[in-house]
């Protein structure tokens, strides 16, 4: 089964392509990957304090998660599987696509702001051509309709 990698952050374009990515698979018979990533800096070291803010990270990410992963299988049928991942967002998200072989798009969402796509979407297209896999970018700003319409 092929499979959609989608990036669960806080940014706001990051609804946009959840969606995406969950319409996608339902209309193609695949599956949906939602990977979060933990960023080093998210987390001091320190006796007893890392494991706290690590827990505190994945309860925030299970329960940012659990929104759309309600929305993909009351609404698309979906049922998507979570990664949680901690490090380098660039090097955990390559590390996520090729530790699995069924992924076959990366979805991301960019900004639309004037500070650019966003850091892991800049940072990725600087090297696309190393990428194992296609990279579908979907705009921050793009409206329901437009994007159940491409979709």
């Amino acid at each position: 089964m092929r499979k959609f990698l989608v990036v669960l952050d806080e940014s706001p374009e990051c609804q946009n392509a959840m969606r995406f990515a969950a319409m996608r698979a339902s209309r193609t018979n695949g599956g949906v990957v939602v990977l979060s990533i933990i960023p080093p800096d998210a987390i001091q070291h320190g006796i007893g304090v890392a494991e706290l803010m690590r827990q505190e990270a994945e309860d925030r990410i299970t329960s940012q998660y659990q929104i759309f992963a309600r929305w993909m299988r009351d609404s698309q049928g979906v049922e998507p599987e979570l990664v949680i991942r901690e490090g380098d967002p660039a090097a955990q998200l390559l590390d996520q696509i090729t530790s699995d072989p069924e992924i076959g798009v990366l979805v991301l969402g960019a900004s639309s702001g004037k500070d650019g796509p966003g850091p892991l979407v800049s940072r990725l297209l600087r090297d696309v051509s190393g990428l194992p896999c296609p990279v579908t970018l979907i705009p921050g700003d793009l409206s329901r309709d437009r994007l159940e319409a491409i979709s």
